[in-house]
């Protein structure tokens, strides 16, 4: 029989607050972007694993404080003056830890905005002290900024995580596909998002639900593949 024809449309995650479940994991980086919290270095570095909720907490942040976002490899000196203005948030440092030109713009954005009162918000998926950036100034007041950590996922931040993702799609999982994966599956937010994205793919091209049988299928192909 010929294979279907599928269509990978992109996902449209939702990013408001209401969007994002709070569990023990993330409980104190959501704390940290409330309005009301006063970062007392005036600055705050958000860290955890791919797929862990950064960039969503960003956009959180940023409406709510009228910032703007920035991706580190998209930061060059010409950029500071205007983005001082206000809070800024800046993605993915860790990014640019060999780039001495963009490095040296964040600085020259850093010191600005702290002069000025205005807030700092910065992304990578380690600690900062791990962030390896070769300009020794950069790297010492990135580690001198308060520190939030989005920790691996619980039973229930995973089983949310997975409804999301889902969600983001517009397809919906018989019931009993969840509780499966997450008894099943690695237990990371990077898994998360690959799972979803293949289970997706296959109902697709298969033009199937998408059952608890098509993720015992998946996923014990992933086993077979491990096993060779």
């Amino acid at each position: 029989m010929a294979q279907q024809l599928s269509f990978d449309l992109p996902a449209k995650p939702a990013l408001g607050r209401d969007d994002f479940f709070v569990a023990p994991s993330n409980a104190m980086a959501v704390a940290m972007i409330d309005p009301g919290f006063v970062w007392p270095s005036g600055k705050l570095v958000l860290s955890g694993p791919l797929g862990s909720g950064k960039t969503h907490l960003v956009h959180v942040w940023t409406s709510q404080s009228g910032g703007r976002i920035l991706a580190a490899k998209d930061l060059n000196e010409d950029l500071v003056p205007e983005l001082a203005q206000g809070p800024v948030a800046i993605e993915d440092v860790p990014a640019i830890a060999t780039d001495p030109e963009a490095q040296k713009a964040l600085f020259h954005l850093h010191n600005l905005l702290l002069a000025a009162g205005q807030p700092l918000l910065m992304t990578g998926q380690k600690a900062p002290n791990l962030w390896g950036l070769s300009l020794p100034d950069l790297q010492s007041r990135v580690e001198g900024a308060t520190h939030a950590a989005l920790d691996a996922p619980d039973d229930a931040l995973l089983a949310v995580v997975l409804a999301k993702l889902f969600n983001d799609r517009q397809i919906m999982p018989k019931p009993d596909v969840i509780p499966y994966l997450i008894a099943r599956m690695d237990r990371s937010f990077e898994a998360a998002q690959d799972v979803v994205a293949r289970l997706d793919q296959v109902a697709l091209e298969e033009r199937r639900d998408l059952s608890r049988a098509l993720a015992i299928r998946l996923l014990a192909k992933d086993q077979q593949e491990v096993l060779r």
